[in-house]
């Protein structure tokens, strides 16, 4: 897990207390996941709204969060995520490989067409009853906002994306940090799916079945079979081209590596996690201790 920060932000915070009603609490590492809880037990109000520290909200994220609300309530919603002009290069290629239709952005939670939409606490609301019938987020990181939202469908609850409310999420800042990342995403997607096992689907395996047919293709090209590598070629083409259309060329480029690298991180993690989980039978807080906090 990481080194836990003995940075505080109480200097901050008591620059805004003239003008915002604004409570200050520190406490030590104890994962994502249960600091929210913390805070949440401590809130008032009956509607929290949960986003991540590299997190840019727009000016109308408020008003546009508070009108879906008022149309079609729902005790949790998610909002989608996108890139600011200010981003790096690699962070704007991240976010496209993070986010589009055509990479695992819908496996994700990013579209209401692949499964119930499953909100992400970077840019999540919950309500003070759903959080308490819940108690919130679990042990697990990454996953623990996948897991809450099957325990919140078990309890009762709604969960529903709001597209208006976007963030400009910053992501990660190295090729190193967001294979780290989307490593562990393929890892905890099997330990979800034993968890609770009516929530699997086959699409899943996408990008574990992306890096099989690639490596295949490659052995079959040096033994004279061209055409299957002409097909990953075309693929990522097409994520050239797409990405080059809506963020330039450079950004393009940067984009078909960052689509190898999240399908190769979440592909890896996720046979990984398949073979000790599932074929091994090993218990999933032993084997993979730095996907739990205790």
């Amino acid at each position: 897990m990481e080194e836990p920060s003995s940075i505080t932000c109480e200097a901050v915070c008591s620059r805004f207390r003239e003008s915002v009603n604004i409570s200050y609490f520190f406490k030590s590492n104890s994962g994502p996941g249960e600091s929210r809880n913390y805070g949440m037990r401590r809130a008032n109000g009956n509607y929290f709204i949960i986003l991540d520290s590299d997190c840019i909200l727009p000016e109308n994220y408020l008003l546009a969060a508070e009108k879906a609300l008022r149309l079609d309530y729902v005790d949790c919603y998610g909002g989608p995520d996108a890139a600011h002009e200010s981003f790096t290069s690699l962070q704007k290629a991240i976010n496209y490989s993070m986010t589009s239709f055509f990479t695992t952005g819908g496996i994700r939670g990013g579209s209401e067409q692949i499964d119930k939409f499953q909100p992400r606490s970077f840019n999540m609301g919950i309500s003070k009853e759903a959080f308490e019938i819940t108690d919130g987020f679990g042990k697990i990181h990454p996953g623990e906002d996948p897991d809450l939202s099957i325990r919140l469908w078990k309890a009762g609850y709604r969960t529903r994306l709001i597209k208006e409310a976007y963030v400009f999420h910053e992501r990660r800042i190295s090729w190193k940090l967001f294979y780290k990342q989307v490593n562990k995403f393929g890892m905890v997607r099997i330990i979800l799916n034993k968890w609770y096992p009516e929530t699997s689907k086959l699409i899943y395996w996408l990008p574990s079945l992306f890096i099989i047919g690639l490596i295949s293709s490659l052995v079959l090209f040096v033994l004279g079979f061209e055409w299957p590598l002409y097909l990953s070629l075309l693929y990522f083409s097409f994520i050239f081209i797409d990405s080059s259309i809506k963020n330039g060329l450079k950004i393009g480029a940067l984009s078909v590596y960052a689509v190898f690298i999240q399908f190769l991180g979440y592909g890896y993690g996720f046979l990984k996690s398949f073979f000790f989980i599932n074929i091994l039978k090993k218990e999933e807080k032993s084997q993979f201790p730095q996907l739990f906090f205790k």
